[in-house]
């Protein structure tokens, strides 16, 4: 299916449901220094053919205009005439959704994510071990442990992707990028804004439990 068969009413839905999201993250200061982005892919969807709405590149997301999302195809072009540029990260965004077939992806820096990304950088993961809003991942076995993979940070974001394959969890649906912020996904923005607000409860459980372990 090409991006011109689906219904404008459908495009319609998806930046009103991304504008939702994008004012209710920017209320929480998810957004500092204009950084972070989101995604949600719309229409049907093949590993190699797809399409999804990204933030514009370079945006104050506490602000609201009609400059705010473009949609791209699986290569990240443009998919309209525009002369918006999508988010630097689309890259990864792009590489998620080819392995996930998430529906939508939430990408925000926070002080406690990239805290808990460099304090277990040398083990390669955040290890939570029993806390109860591991649930929020569907993961219900009893003193649930699960691994959050962190991938190296580089300047040309390009040559983060390849990194992220080899990390992937099913059960786990986010990874951290040292020193930069999380990536987090689910079938619909609904259940990627339930993961996310789980990841960031569960990087300052893990930071504060640290710190009173080592104060012991």
């Amino acid at each position: 299916m090409s991006f011109s068969h689906i219904a404008l009413e459908e495009k319609q839905r998806i930046l009103s449901e991304f504008s939702a999201v994008k004012a209710d993250f920017a209320s929480r200061h998810w957004f500092p220094g204009t950084s972070g982005n989101l995604s949600m892919r719309i229409g049907p969807f093949e590993p190699n053919e797809f399409f999804f709405a990204v933030t514009a590149s370079g945006k104050d997301k506490t602000k609201s205009t009609p400059e705010d999302f473009l949609f791209v195809d699986q290569d990240g072009k443009p998919c309209e005439t525009t002369a918006l540029k999508p988010s630097a990260e689309t890259s990864l965004h792009r590489e998620i959704y080819r392995l996930t077939g998430a529906g939508a992806i939430f990408h925000i820096h926070s002080v406690f994510n990239n805290l808990v990304s460099e304090l277990y950088w040398e083990r390669r993961a955040v290890p939570i071990e029993g806390v109860e809003l591991i649930k929020a991942f569907n993961i219900w076995d009893e003193d649930a442990v699960i691994d959050v993979p962190i991938v190296p940070n580089y300047a040309d974001v390009p040559k983060i992707v390849p990194e992220i394959e080899p990390v992937l969890n099913a059960r786990v649906p986010g990874l951290l990028i040292r020193k930069h912020g999380v990536c987090v996904w689910g079938k619909d923005a609904s259940e990627a804004k339930k993961h996310l607000e789980a990841f960031e409860f569960l990087f300052e459980y893990a930071y504060r439990w640290q710190l009173l372990k080592q104060s012991r």
